[in-house]
């Protein structure tokens, strides 16, 4: 989109002040809507962060009104609600609560003075190495994916129903989940063709044992992890976050949907 990358919030006192006109990032890695298993802002405190900067002046009226605020949270809210044993009869409700809660949270954004704010839906858990290699990475997992069908199902809803109540599109959704599948169906096709390209359900980089995981060293720092002969033609990079070339291809698969962007 020939956007800067903003900073991140934690940097901000370090880095040239001119680059904070470029926006901020408030995301903090493994934080979710709710309390995770991450001990970190969740997204009620990165707005909490948004909205002092907004009243020492960081960013004025007229920022906040060209500029243009991206939400996407909720796959670690899942993750953590499956950490502590949540049941698929629970799932409903948590769903429900969750969406509720992210719906109060982009008001409050938009009421600082933001005038569009997109959101991503959720991708398909469901297709994430975590689960895929169940199916020795040959196809996604339905039951998984469901999950964030549904979230996005009701997601959808809320974003219809706070745009009628404005009065205009000011909440706009990201199709994440189309852009994964679409993005890993097509590499899977061409990975059946020749097999030198990689499945696309794998991930590039895993533990080298039991025990360890993409990054791990042993008390030596010894690598204990290792990565794929072709990073660059990987969808995955770990069990659970795309590459850079994976994220190519879902940026690629939303750019037609990307102008309703445009401030």
């Amino acid at each position: 989109m020939k956007i800067r990358s903003p900073i991140p919030y934690m940097q901000r006192d370090s880095v040239n002040k001119s680059m904070i006109a470029y926006g901020m990032n408030f995301g903090h890695g493994g934080t979710g809507v709710f309390k995770t298993l991450v001990d970190g802002p969740n997204l009620t405190t990165q707005i909490d962060f948004f909205q002092k900067l907004i009243e020492q002046n960081v960013y004025t009226k007229q920022d906040l009104k060209s500029s243009l605020a991206l939400v996407n949270a909720a796959s670690n809210d899942y993750a953590t609600f499956a950490a502590k044993n949540g049941t698929f009869k629970d799932l409903p409700a948590f769903t429900t609560s969750l969406v509720g809660q992210i719906s109060v949270d982009l008001r409050r954004i938009q009421s600082l003075g933001v005038s569009k704010i997109a959101i991503g839906l959720m991708a398909p858990l469901g297709c994430l190495p975590l689960l895929t290699v169940y199916s020795s990475y040959q196809k996604c997992i339905d039951e998984a994916n469901t999950v964030s069908a549904n979230h996005n199902k009701m997601m959808l809803q809320k974003v219809q129903d706070m745009n009628h109540q404005m009065g205009h599109p000011v909440f706009i959704t990201l199709d994440l989940y189309n852009a994964f599948l679409s993005t890993i169906t097509t590499m899977q096709k061409r990975h059946a063709e020749n097999s030198t390209l990689m499945n696309p359900l794998e991930p590039c980089c895993v533990g080298s044992s039991a025990g360890y995981s993409c990054g791990s060293v042993d008390d030596k720092g010894v690598k204990k992890y290792k990565v794929c002969e072709k990073p660059e033609l990987s969808f995955f990079w770990d069990i659970v976050h795309p590459s850079q070339n994976g994220w190519l291809g879902v940026y690629t698969a939303l750019q037609s949907s990307l102008q309703q962007l445009s401030i």
